[in-house]
């Protein structure tokens, strides 16, 4: 098993940057693909307090089923997490983990700081 992850969506040109950004590194990440491959409520908890974020700042409130779930006004950490298990779209990516510590790409280069 690699000691960095990345939750990486292929769709995403932000996520690709990073990826090729850890490769050049030298660094052969696991990828998981969140979208096929979603984290349950309990490893979103853990990569929420690798980030240092509460769940509301980790969503991407751009999202089309941010407005139709209607979760703006809400505050309740667990209702978020489990929004953001149920339809992981929610997620801001890509999140690149590496022991205790975690960072989202954007920019890429903000992973640096962790690895």
């Amino acid at each position: 098993m690699s000691e960095v992850t990345i939750y990486h969506n292929p769709r995403c040109s932000k996520s690709r940057q990073t990826l090729e950004l850890l490769k050049e590194k030298s660094i052969e990440p696991e990828v998981v693909e969140y979208l096929k491959t979603p984290p349950n409520a309990a490893e979103l908890k853990d990569i929420l307090s690798k980030l240092g974020l509460s769940a509301d700042e980790l969503m991407r409130k751009k999202e089309a089923i941010y407005k139709e779930l209607g979760l703006a006004g809400v505050s309740d950490e667990n209702e978020l997490i489990t929004a953001m298990v149920n339809n992981p779209k929610l997620i801001e990516r890509p999140i690149v983990i590496k022991g205790d510590k975690a960072a989202i790409g954007r920019p890429p280069e903000s992973v640096l700081d962790i690895l």
